[in-house]
């Protein structure tokens, strides 16, 4: 059976969070397809896990027999997360942008995961598994926009996913998403309405393919 491992970071609930409503719109997409799948759902805004510790860090690079008891509490706590990643066939993360950058949950969770040796490294555990990141934001920080250079979501995801820990990145990203409640972005609206809609198509669409991936 396929596994899908959901991760959701806005601090706003349901509907009322462009990320959630588009990881959403592929969840359903992907149940789908894997009716008899599994998935790990993480709320980090509801249930945040722990920032990384000196002893969870250091943990990862000492020997189990050498770890002191709060290295292997703080320890266990990473694995957990990581056996988690290595599970997925498939990974699902709602990233919205908060200050030009992801929420700091979500770096928690990436902290905590990101081991060398393991999950980093020459032959990282993860490899190939392929990565939908919902990357939502207020504004459109899209090349040939003003505010280009203020876009540290993809960039740095960019990095981290496809560059240390070896994962098939896909983007889906809706823009724009305060133009409705801010009066002087109105005339952004249409465009907005435009990216919600291509979201959504492409959150069912990019679930569909995935789908049909695993099943080959």
């Amino acid at each position: 059976m396929a596994t899908l491992l959901h991760i959701d970071s806005s601090v706003f609930p349901g509907e009322a969070s462009s990320s959630r409503s588009v990881t959403a719109a592929f969840r359903k997409s992907w149940g789908e397809q894997h009716p008899q799948g599994t998935v790990i759902y993480r709320d980090l805004a509801a249930n945040p896990v722990p920032h990384i510790t000196a002893d969870a860090w250091s943990a990862g690079y000492a020997a189990p027999s050498e770890r002191t008891p709060e290295q292997s509490a703080a320890f266990a706590a990473r694995v957990k997360l990581i056996e988690e990643l290595e599970q997925a066939d498939t990974v699902l993360i709602g990233a919205p942008m908060y200050n030009y950058s992801i929420p700091s949950t979500l770096k928690a969770w990436l902290d905590n995961v990101l081991l060398l040796g393991r999950t980093a490294g020459e032959t990282p555990s993860a490899q190939g598994t392929p990565v939908i990141v919902v990357a939502s934001r207020g504004g459109s920080y899209a090349p040939g926009t003003p505010r280009e250079n203020y876009e540290f979501v993809q960039n740095y995801l960019e990095a981290v996913f496809t560059g240390t820990l070896g994962l098939d990145l896909d983007f889906i990203v809706p823009e724009l998403t305060m133009a409705p409640r801010n009066p002087a972005m109105s005339e952004l609206v249409p465009l907005y309405e435009a990216s919600r809609r291509r979201a959504f198509e492409d959150a069912a669409a990019k679930a569909k393919e995935l789908a049909e991936r695993l099943a080959a």
